[in-house]
């Protein structure tokens, strides 16, 4: 899987293994390694099911239940989309995440200027509530449930999703919907942010709040530290500031007047899958105790239900870990990352298809996938017993260096005046961008072995044939002479009405999601919504990098 240092004598032989994280690991593990460490099985471990919940957060684990399947689908048209989502669907996928295109994630509509060359290229292109009534059609919206990738313009996106499933007769109180809904990752690790970083956190606040009162099974928000690890942090840093991160949209809304156990339980959490397999287990066994220890002895969360504390989501992906070059070798890769992810104690997975290194996953990839993951679950003995790996002297020794790194990241968050301060300076995205350029430097002098890459090398002629998906210029036309269409049909004093009442709400710091949802029933676009967002918010400027 990669990745860590190995420093190798003349002989071949690995005399020192370093992971991303810091943690220099020995050759041999004995039981005094945990007497050093101070390991302690009620604080540090306990049953499964119970606090701090290192073991996971179901007393039988995989016994119980299995592992959601939710593999990142979704692209074209609606359309194509609906095809894809049903495909998966009939296969045993039992949840869905959805891709939007670039346009879509910026909260633009598909005939706007800036989005030629982009309509439908990296996902489902999404104008209005039309084009969810066709991406979802024939989904039993109230049994499958649906993550939404989507950031900037994510409270527009989870309005129109209960528009969506309210026409097709399900109540927003059974639909269960996950927007990422993470602004500040969005800043430090992908670029697809408009609004300043308080506006953005404001609507996070938003959805959150009014989740708590209309969507009971609705996850407002899904904290993503997969992007942040994507973009150069280590593991240790990418739970660190996931949690910080979280932090800061809690306390937006502790400021509302909502009590912690009413909402904190909602969060969920998408951590990468990608890098040195052992490294990776102690990430998600830290991840989880340290996320029920923070918010007990920050919040004080818990009073009411302990399952409030329970670290939810998604580990998955592993994008940076694929190569464009031997992509069958990533095949191999993801068999592994979901291995890990399942040994972690992963409650929902999705693995990157081998050929996402260089285009959309065909049909077949994408099934490969889904199989790969229903291999590892039905197969290979992971339902056998919980946390198979627990009491190991390795893994709980770095599961221990893990937290102790992990809280020293935190620490300095907080000496810096909290990751919304860190992130409108720049700070987080000046050290993450410095570690990722060392990171490349390394990887090209040979520090870190990637196979088919640096080492193991095959001549051009030698490389497998792939199929790379086209972008559909004839698609792209054809949604927007569809969104044309639809401006022409729909009632449009309608729409001015539901645009003028968002407009009046965002000015006077009202919750919008109300608004939005009457936006969207009116058939008001994306770019409409967004852009009246835009005039009142204005647009972020991020420092800059070095």
């Amino acid at each position: 899987m990669g990745v860590a240092k190995y420093t190798r004598d003349e002989k071949d032989r690995v005399v020192e293994v370093e992971y991303l994280s810091g943690i220099k690991v020995k050759p041999l593990y004995r039981p005094e390694d945990l007497e050093a460490a101070g390991f302690d099985y009620g604080r540090d471990l306990n049953d499964p099911g119970e606090y701090p919940f290192t073991r996971g957060i179901h007393a039988q684990g995989y016994r119980s239940r299995r592992w959601t399947m939710r593999q990142y689908s979704g692209f074209g048209s609606p359309e194509q989309s609906n095809e894809r989502f049903k495909l998966l669907i009939a296969n045993g996928q039992n949840g869905l995440n959805v891709a939007f295109d670039l346009p879509s994630q910026m909260g633009l509509d598909s005939d706007d200027p800036r989005a030629e060359g982009e309509v439908g290229r990296v996902g489902m292109a999404v104008d209005s509530l039309r084009d969810f009534e066709i991406a979802f059609r024939d989904i039993a919206l109230d049994r499958i449930g649906t993550g939404l990738t989507i950031n900037a313009v994510a409270s527009i996106m989870l309005a129109m999703y209960q528009a969506v499933a309210e026409k097709y007769g399900f109540s927003k109180k059974v639909i269960s919907a996950t927007p990422q809904n993470d602004i500040l990752k969005e800043i430090i690790g992908r670029g697809a942010w408009i609004y300043p970083p308080a506006a953005g956190v404001k609507l996070i606040g938003d959805t959150i709040e009014y989740s708590v009162k209309e969507m009971p099974k609705a996850n407002p928000v899904s904290i993503c530290g997969y992007h942040i690890r994507e973009s150069g942090a280590t593991p240790a840093q990418e739970i660190a500031y996931a949690i910080q991160i979280a932090n800061t949209y809690i306390e937006e809304v502790l400021e509302r007047g909502l009590d912690i156990d009413d909402f904190v339980g909602r969060f969920s959490f998408n951590i990468n899958i990608y890098g040195n397999m052992w490294e990776t287990i102690a990430k998600f066994r830290a991840a989880k105790k340290m996320w029920a220890r923070n918010l007990v002895e920050r919040y004080g969360a818990g009073q009411k239900n302990k399952k409030v504390l329970f670290f939810r989501g998604l580990f998955g992906g592993g994008g940076s870990g694929l190569t464009k070059q031997q992509p069958l070798n990533n095949i191999v890769r993801g068999a592994y990352y979901g291995l890990a992810a399942a040994l972690g104690g992963a409650q929902t997975t999705a693995l990157c298809s081998y050929d996402e290194a260089y285009t959309i996953p065909t049909p077949q990839s994408a099934l490969l996938s889904l199989r790969t993951l229903q291999i590892i679950m039905e197969e290979v003995g992971l339902r056998d017993t919980v946390d198979p790996l627990a009491g190991s002297y390795f893994i709980e020794t770095i599961t221990r260096e893990m937290e102790e790194l992990i809280e020293k990241e935190m620490a300095e968050i907080d000496a810096y005046g909290g990751m919304l301060k860190a992130v409108e300076d720049g700070y987080v995205q000046r050290k993450v961008a410095r570690q990722e350029y060392e990171f490349q430097k390394g990887l090209e002098r040979g520090d870190y072995v990637k196979v088919g890459v640096n080492k193991y090398v095959m001549d051009e002629d030698g490389e497998q044939e792939v199929e790379l998906h086209e972008y559909d210029e004839a698609g792209a036309a054809a949604k927007i002479a569809g969104l044309k269409e639809l401006r022409r049909r729909r009632d449009g004093r309608a729409v001015a009405r539901s645009l003028k009442e968002l407009d009046l709400t965002v000015r006077r710091g009202g919750n919008v999601m109300p608004a939005l949802v009457k936006c969207c029933r009116a058939y008001a676009t994306v770019g409409e919504m967004a852009g009246i967002f835009k005039d009142v918010f204005g647009e972020f400027k991020e420092p800059g990098i070095f």
